[in-house]
């Protein structure tokens, strides 16, 4: 299955609905209340008409991608789905109306409701008609188990057997395609039934390479009474993992308040939630980054060439300077800023700066303190393997120390790191393991408390640095 795929059929159907409803709306405007009976001769030279098919379209798209109308297409409810189209035109029309229609002339005040009425019945019909198709394409092809998500059994004996069971002897797939069975204690041993239904593809210890390696999908958590300790290991291993979690009921008296149910009529599994905010506001988080990007980008190209040149006339060695970090779900990715210390500054090995640091360039010095060396990192942001604000990434030789120390870190992981960081206003760089350790305490803060109005306040502070030149 393909997800990106799956959202952008969604996104043009959104589009196009929303264009041909703006244009049916356009005509019903000029005959029914500007009463044009001859609107269709000079229509196609109105450029209200066209300005309205792009940016109307455009507005409703970014509203649905706030909402998370593209995220996990695949895991749709046809029902869910309708209300939300609804309740989301409603509001849509009642926006459009105070804004663009208000100040219509008219000949009775009817007209007006008439307006709202058939705006909304338009935008409705003609969104909610493709998207319940593509819904029930989807769920039809998931039914008949041709599409799904691969998943891993969490356990070996009766219970994982039980829920194994019920899921594969139901008529209709649930989506659940399984892909093995890992085991949890050898000790327990195995339920024979399963062992020949499914393979056996690890232990407990290798579940974070194993969801690699197979690129599972989902989980399945069904252990035996015997084995309810293990609950907290498992989670805590693959808390920086993207994976959907699923536990048999008798699970969630552990973990009460954290799941939800998935299903009336299928295999009753609960679905841990796993989202570090409401899906809005890191949507509505993700469309800030790009626009304060890409404002930063061409509004500062001047200072960008300037930096450049200075870099460049003060030292040898490449302008930019680029970097593996470990980004959101621990996956690499390379970082970007203008280059401050002198080149093979680490031809010993991985070393962190400190102060009086003999690596560091003149100017790198006053790039540092004015964070300004980080400039280039606001491409990072576009192409969405950073944000403006998050956890600073680390190097994964860093990690790899910071882990056996504070298991917690990973906890990071879970949203994409930042250009600036909460812990990064308090403390500047870090300069050995135990400050990133110390200022770890303010970057799990933030992934708990992810809200515009902190990034905003964040990124207030860090412009003062920046002026105040108090960077570390």
């Amino acid at each position: 299955m393909n997800k990106k795929q799956q959202a952008i059929r969604y996104f043009v159907c959104d589009f196009l609905a929303a264009m041909l409803a703006w244009f049916l709306f356009f005509i019903y405007r000029k005959i029914y209340i500007e009463r044009e009976w001859l609107w269709y001769e000079h229509l196609w030279e109105n450029p209200t008409l066209y300005i309205g098919l792009i940016a109307i379209p455009a507005c409703w798209t970014i509203l649905y991608y706030i909402q998370g109308v593209y995220h996990n297409p695949f895991r749709r409810s046809r029902i869910n789905e309708m209300l939300q189209t609804l309740y989301t035109t409603a509001i849509g029309v009642l926006v459009l109306f105070f804004v663009l229609l208000l100040d219509d002339e008219v000949i009775s005040y009817k007209n007006y409701y008439k307006t709202i009425g058939t705006l909304f019945g338009l935008h409705f019909f003609l969104t909610a008609i493709p998207r319940f198709v593509l819904s029930s394409r989807t769920n039809k092809k998931i039914q008949k188990r041709k599409i799904g998500f691969k998943t891993l059994l969490i356990g070996s004996n009766e219970k994982a057997w039980s829920i194994y069971n019920e899921i594969q002897s139901q008529e209709k797939g649930n989506g659940n395609l399984f892909i093995g069975f890992v085991h949890i204690d050898e000790r327990n041993g195995f339920s024979e039934k399963l062992k020949q239904q499914l393979p056996h593809i690890g232990e407990l210890n290798e579940l974070p390479a194993i969801i690699k390696k197979q690129e599972a999908e989902e989980l399945i958590i069904a252990l035996e009474s015997s084995e309810h300790a293990y609950i907290q290991q498992i989670l805590n291993s693959i808390v920086d993992v993207d994976v959907h979690i699923k536990l048999i009921p008798d699970v969630y008296d552990i973990l009460a308040g954290s799941v939800k149910s998935t299903a009336l009529v299928q295999a009753p599994l609960m679905e841990l939630n796993r989202e570090v905010a409401p899906r809005w506001q890191l949507n509505a988080k993700r469309i800030f980054d790009v626009l304060f990007s890409l404002f930063v980008l061409l509004t500062f190209s001047w200072l960008y060439l300037l930096l450049a040149l200075l870099v460049k006339w003060t030292s040898k060695g490449p302008v930019i300077f680029s970097q593996e970090r470990l980004g959101l779900h621990g996956q690499p990715f390379k970082i970007y800023k203008f280059r401050s210390m002198y080149v093979d500054a680490e031809k010993m090995g991985p070393a962190l700066s400190s102060e009086n640091d003999p690596r560091i360039t003149t100017i790198g010095l006053f790039l540092r303190k004015s964070r300004l060396d980080e400039f280039p990192q606001f491409f990072n942001v576009l192409v969405g393997t950073m944000s403006i604000v998050g956890p600073r990434p680390e190097r994964k030789f860093y990690v790899e120390q910071i882990i056996p120390k504070a298991p917690y870190y990973r906890h990071l992981h879970r949203v994409r790191p930042g250009i600036t960081s909460w812990g990064q206003v308090k403390y500047g760089y870090a300069q050995n393991v135990d400050e990133m350790i110390k200022r770890l305490k303010y970057d799990l803060l933030y992934t708990e408390n992810i809200s515009l109005l902190v990034d905003v306040k964040i990124i207030l502070y860090t412009i003062m640095i920046v002026f105040q030149g108090r960077g570390k």
